[in-house]
């Protein structure tokens, strides 16, 4: 009966908005808020602790006891579930922040998204994020546009992802780029600077990509369940004789962190993403060589750019193609190598 118990208390657990943490060896007498955030980057602390207060953290054990208190100490094996709850669909206000904007018109904006940006308010970052800054932007005109909670969007980029990203301006616009986007005839190619030499040197990446059972803020190749997802890659340019590559990546799917899943799955996860293991290791800080390692323990964002974007307009049916340089921190680790490292140009 107890063993029934507690599987049908792990069944009930994995849902969207439950998240999953296993207490690892080495971090015994921790505090439960510092484990968290720990495991967690894209939570601040300060957000998990009034999660923890609230009673929206539960140990899974024959009781499923609640823990209220940030400063419980941890146990190795002890398993965790944290509700994270659903953002109140408060209206998103304006805010100046500074938008390199590509295009604008009546109906679009195109913008080229700085690395460390949050596309739209979620639990933990309900202002400072794209949506403030477009509303700033755009005008009260864009409240509402496609949802309260996500004015404009249409899609999206991670928050430490830089590159293209297109806005809509009004409900007719919204409703086709959406639409293009899911019927998959937008043009979208990436730039990657990836661990390793991914072989062959032009190839696909298939397996369907689906949320995390241990971490749920984490995405994972699925052998079951999931949804499909198909990364297309083209090796540009080989750094250091393979220790790191230069990808232009182009999707046949848009699943969430898919090119970061994918890559890190065969191997050769992005620099500087340290959800799925590109981060700098002291094996490969050293075999870089100290001046790269230098720009490497520097960096606070992976080096994935969205470079190109193409779509036709909603409203006059006209190929829009735009396509951007590296964000600074990229550009800086390309020339570096390219002076340095001897790249092999394919």
């Amino acid at each position: 009966m107890k063993k029934e118990f507690n599987q049908r208390k792990i069944d009930e657990c994995l849902s969207e908005d439950l998240i999953e943490i296993a207490i690892p060896p080495g971090v015994e007498g921790e505090r439960i808020d510092r484990v968290l955030a720990n495991a967690m980057p894209g939570r601040s602390r300060s957000f998990l602790k009034k999660l923890i207060e609230e009673g929206r953290l539960r140990r899974d054990d024959r009781l499923g006891r609640t823990i209220k208190e940030p400063s419980y100490r941890v146990k190795q094996g002890e398993l965790f579930f944290l509700e994270i709850p659903d953002v109140v669909d408060a209206k998103p206000n304006g805010e100046d922040i500074p938008l390199d904007v590509i295009y604008e018109d009546n109906d679009l904006i195109v913008i080229n998204k700085q690395a460390g940006l949050v596309v739209h308010p979620a639990p933990g970052n309900h202002s400072g994020t794209l949506v403030n800054a477009l509303i700033a932007h755009c005008g009260e005109s864009l409240q509402g546009i496609g949802g309260v909670r996500r004015p404009g969007i249409v899609h999206r980029l991670d928050k430490n992802t830089s590159g293209l990203m297109v806005a809509a301006k009004t409900e007719v616009a919204h409703r086709v780029l959406t639409t293009q986007f899911a019927e998959r005839t937008v043009e979208r190619a990436y730039k990657a600077i990836v661990w390793g030499l991914p072989q062959p040197a032009i190839g696909t990446i298939e397996g369907n990509i689906g949320r995390s059972r241990r971490n749920r803020q984490k995405m994972s190749v699925r052998h079951q369940g999931g949804k499909p997802a198909r990364t297309n890659y083209t090796v540009e340019e080989v750094f250091l004789g393979g220790i790191a590559t230069l990808l232009e990546c182009r999707l046949d799917t848009g699943r969430t962190h898919q090119i970061r899943v994918h890559l890190a799955n065969e191997g050769h996860p992005v620099v500087g993403d340290p959800i799925y293991g590109g981060g700098a290791t002291q094996a490969r800080l050293k075999s870089v060589g100290k001046d790269a390692a230098k720009l490497f323990s520097k960096l606070d964002q992976q080096l994935l750019h969205a470079r190109l974007l193409g779509f036709f307009h909603p409203i006059t049916g006209d190929k829009h193609r735009f396509e951007v340089e590296y964000s600074p921190k990229i550009d800086q680790m390309i020339n570096f190598f390219r002076k340095t490292g001897n790249p092999d140009v394919l």
